[in-house]
């Protein structure tokens, strides 16, 4: 986990001002919600502990914004994807900056990062391979994440969507895995 020392959340220890000055003369870098040195490696640990001020303690932080933390893009999405890590129905705070899925998420498709609780690499590539039906960007976010990820982790998406019955999604989702597959396949051979 990255130590607090070296993340710089505006209106903590320095105000945004402060913080934009320090970037604009490279001392920090924005990472996130917040900023770090600009010596230090932007990780998964750094991108995730950057949004804790904003990922509810009951949520999850998913799709695009767990592909992100995973290492998939230079930047955030513009908005963060939350879903539900408990069971039970719960009313998680609304933020203009974050979009509430109101659907359940399994623990065992959860891994903690940063402080904070982020699908797995698997789950998250189901997410956006099934969400790019509907929203282009997400099939974006899917070849982004593939590419920073081990081949196996597109193959076991690929093994769950198969495997599974009534998932929306799942035909365009498995056409996206395929080709993701075939692509990591054909750079690997290059």
């Amino acid at each position: 986990m990255v130590h607090p020392a070296f993340l710089y959340l505006p209106g903590r220890r320095l105000t945004l001002p402060e913080l934009s000055a320090a970037r604009l003369d490279g001392h920090v870098v924005e990472v996130g919600e917040g900023y770090i040195p600009a010596d230090l490696i932007d990780g998964p640990e750094v991108r995730a502990a950057s949004l804790a001020s904003i990922i509810p303690t009951l949520a999850a932080a998913c799709g695009p914004t767990a592909a992100w933390i995973h290492g998939a893009g230079d930047q955030p999405p513009m908005r963060h994807h939350v879903r539900r890590a408990v069971e039970r129905r719960v009313r998680l705070p609304a933020d203009r900056r974050v979009v509430v899925h109101d659907v359940w998420v399994p623990a065992s498709d959860l891994v903690t990062i940063g402080g904070i609780a982020v699908t797995s690499a698997v789950r998250t590539m189901i997410e956006l391979a099934t969400g790019s039906s509907r929203d282009p960007e997400m099939g974006n976010w899917a070849r982004l994440l593939s590419a920073v990820l081990r081949p196996q982790t597109v193959e076991m998406a690929l093994a769950r969507v198969r495997g599974s019955t009534r998932m929306p999604g799942s035909r365009q989702a498995e056409a996206l895995l395929r080709t993701l597959r075939q692509e990591r396949q054909d750079d690997v051979t290059r």
